[in-house]
């Protein structure tokens, strides 16, 4: 298979400007401790639509010829892929159907209307595939994949060229992966310029892996926060980019992540994906791997409200920042005032206390748990506080 060259991503280049913006490239104090060097974040999570897809949508469907316009576009996507093509599919006046699975975040799948696609709603992620080439066999739209594409691949490979130009000297770039597409582009554009490019992949989903290992194309089952990357099987296109290109794949956790997203809000000040921080989430999860000045790219920010309160407290748990306790004490007047105060003199905060009256299994006459949820300022002071309660002669541990 030819892989796509830079010169094919410099003409989706060419073609985008105007329509794409150039992001910014934004040093990172947080991820320069865990590095030798300086660590800059890529921040794709600013572009049109909120993500990187709109380049490799717009690329892939402006080389479309009139006839294949004219029957309009369809795609499957949960999200950001969906935005891309629903916007790029109306800058260039053509017809866009999405299918998404109908647990997709809210806010994804208003954004994809909002931008005049047509969606259509079915039972998974699955299910969008197959909707959206039966729709293709059906009406003659042109099916617009996600990933597995020259286009997309090229288009995608612009964050690439803007890397090299915004930080000349970079020795490592570490993106994001799921299906591929971007971390082909990114490595078919700066690879050949002397650059590492390292694949960062949820490890709850990690096909990437097991693919090359296998030689081929392979897929997994799972499931992780970050619905962004969450592709159970590569493609053929991205599968011989990343078998030839790419330095190295590494996985994170399903914690990690969650801590990636609160290291970005807190620190850096942005509003990213779970996706969007898997690249975040290695640099902190593998301190001093890759030689400096390094990039990160936060390739998104589209997260749903209600999923970023879920993943912060995640983060704060990950963290030792959040912690939830059972506290075994008598029954007694004094006994629960006397824990409170002692988790507020060790510098605990208390969010809630439940006093369990009747908690069953392991519990004695005149005996009562009490759960409590507690701020703390990391796993030593958490361990700190749990130390002196038990000092105290309380039974207490961690749920």
């Amino acid at each position: 298979m030819e892989l796509v060259r830079p010169a094919d991503v410099e003409a989706a280049r060419a073609a985008l400007a105007g329509v794409v913006r150039e992001t910014p490239v934004t040093p990172s104090r947080a991820l320069e401790g865990f590095s030798h060097g300086p660590v800059l974040l890529k921040c794709e999570n600013l572009q049109r639509t909120g993500s990187f897809k709109i380049r490799g949508a717009y690329r892939r469907i402006q080389r479309l010829d009139a006839d294949e316009r004219a029957a309009g576009v369809v795609a499957a996507s949960a999200g950001n892929h969906a935005q891309g093509v629903a916007l790029a599919a109306q800058l260039l006046g053509t017809r866009a159907t999405v299918f998404m699975p109908a647990g997709a975040p809210l806010p994804k799948i208003e954004a994809t209307r909002e931008y005049g696609a047509d969606v259509e709603l079915v039972d998974s992620l699955d299910d969008t595939f197959a909707g959206a080439e039966a729709f293709a066999a059906r009406t003659g739209a042109v099916l617009i994949h996600p990933f597995d594409h020259p286009d997309i691949v090229a288009g995608q490979g612009t964050v690439g060229l803007e890397i090299l130009e915004q930080v000349p000297d970079v020795a490592t770039i570490v993106v994001c992966t799921g299906g591929g597409g971007l971390l082909s582009g990114i490595a078919a554009a700066c690879v050949p310029a002397g650059v590492r490019v390292v694949g960062a992949q949820a490890a709850a989903l990690a096909t990437w892996p097991a693919s090359l290992a296998a030689g081929a194309p392979t897929g997994v089952a799972g499931a992780t926060i970050a619905d962004g990357i969450a592709v159970s099987r590569p493609g053929p296109v991205t599968f011989a980019h990343v078998r030839a290109l790419v330095d190295e794949i590494v996985t994170v956790s399903e914690e990690a992540l969650a801590r990636g997203v609160l290291r970005c809000l807190e620190r850096d000040k942005l509003l990213v994906e779970p996706a969007g921080a898997a690249a975040v989430a290695a640099v902190a999860e593998h301190p001093g791997r890759w030689p400096a000045p390094l990039v990160a790219v936060v390739s998104g920010g589209n997260v749903d409200p209600m999923l970023l309160e879920d993943i912060v407290r995640r983060g704060l748990v990950a963290a030792g920042r959040y912690a939830a306790l059972r506290v075994r004490l008598t029954d007694r007047p004094g006994y629960l005032a006397d824990v409170l105060r002692r988790v507020g003199q060790a510098g605990g905060n208390v969010v809630d206390v439940e006093h369990r009256r009747l908690s069953g299994a392991g519990t004695t006459p005149g005996t009562v748990d009490v759960a409590l949820t507690l701020e703390a300022r990391g796993h030593d002071h958490r361990a700190a506080i749990l130390a002196d309660l038990a000092a105290a002669g309380y039974e207490v541990a961690a749920e």
